[in-house]
């Protein structure tokens, strides 16, 4: 099939494929892709938010945390001139993440951002779970 052949991962953006008359399956609706870089886990005692920044020098990414939701965005534009050649190339590219972080998060400290390989990690911590207390009764 014509649609198939340029792999739906290649898209940067979300992508809409309709069935056609001659497709041989039943359902009708769109089929929406959306590509991610983005991970979230936890353990006992952090939140970890992984963001895929490849090719993105770490000061051109914008890290902003209020009332729980995470924006992770940054943008690269790149421009080569030739005059020898009559060459001339512009680029750009640019992402947008958002995710609410889960978990009881401790609002005292600021959480840590570092990034590694194209990889951009911020770990949050947690504040500790009450634990039960016991009361003794006095006579």
């Amino acid at each position: 099939m014509a649609n198939d052949l340029i792999p739906r991962s290649f898209w940067s953006f979300p992508t809409l494929r309709f069935n056609n008359l001659w497709d041989e399956d039943d359902d009708w609706l769109p089929q929406t892709t959306v590509p991610s870089g983005l991970s979230v886990s936890e353990d006992e005692n952090k939140v970890y938010v992984e963001a895929a920044v490849p090719g993105l020098d770490p000061k051109d990414v914008e890290i902003t945390f209020h009332k729980g939701v995470l924006w992770i965005k940054g943008e690269k534009s790149q421009k080569e001139e030739d005059k020898k050649k009559k060459f001339y190339r512009e680029s750009s590219s640019s992402f947008s993440y958002r995710v609410v972080v889960p978990g009881n998060l401790d609002q005292k400290k600021d959480p840590d951002a570092k990034c590694e390989n194209g990889v951009m990690t911020i770990t949050f911590d947690k504040v500790p779970e009450e634990q039960p207390r016991k009361i003794t009764v006095k006579k």
